[in-house]
């Protein structure tokens, strides 16, 4: 699965599933590469409610309503590539052992051959990413690399294996990052997602 993969959702699936597959596609390319002014654009026009997801959300929209590309190209390297590392290192293996390209990569690895996902060819990036797992997580949903959406019992096993264990906590520190402007109310809305989607799958 590329890690710039376009989201395209079967028409069989549920509007909920829909809304679940396109933002952890968001979350996904926004961990995997700063926004262009498009996709700045198009975050402007967002629309949220009372909710906390909606809340943040709003949030986004009106923050992306005041941010050029070039502004956030800089946030997000400051934040994730830096000079020798950036702040965030959003990696399941550091999260989880402190050490990169650790036992957390060499699991997950025989999860995706078995899903039949992998990195697009010139990505470098670990597979442990952030942004590669929300893509993964969307591909499940929509069934991009399957013959069809991922039943919710093989979603919540992905889920509760290689992103509850962690991912919130990136998002997290994602949200209160020094030099976070716009990523903090991403980080906001990706740790609420988690949270809504680890209630989820507990009611499965």
């Amino acid at each position: 699965m590329s890690q710039n993969a376009v989201m395209q959702c079967p028409k069989s699936l549920m509007d909920e599933d829909v809304s679940r597959a396109q933002l952890y596609q968001l979350l996904g390319q926004l961990l995997t590469d700063p926004p262009t002014a498009e996709l700045l654009d198009g975050m402007a026009s967002l629309q949220g409610d009372d909710t906390e997801i909606g809340r943040a959300t709003k949030t986004l929209a009106s923050v992306s309503s005041k941010v050029t590309a070039d502004d956030v190209e800089r946030e997000y390297n400051a934040l994730f590539i830096g000079l020798g590392r950036g702040e965030i290192l959003p990696y399941a293996s550091y999260y989880l052992t402190g050490f990169l390209n650790e036992k957390p990569l060499a699991i997950l690895r025989q999860t995706l051959a078995t899903l039949g996902a992998a990195r697009a060819e010139g990505v470098s990036e670990p597979e442990d990413h952030a942004g590669f797992l929300c893509q993964v997580m969307a591909g499940l949903i929509t069934g991009s690399f399957q013959s069809g959406p991922a039943s919710i019992a093989q979603q919540k096993a992905f889920f509760e294996a290689h992103i509850a264990p962690w991912m919130k906590l990136v998002f997290s520190d994602i949200e209160r990052a020094e030099s976070a402007v716009l990523y903090a109310p991403i980080g906001t809305l990706g740790r609420h997602f988690i949270d809504v989607e680890a209630d989820a799958f507990r009611m499965e």
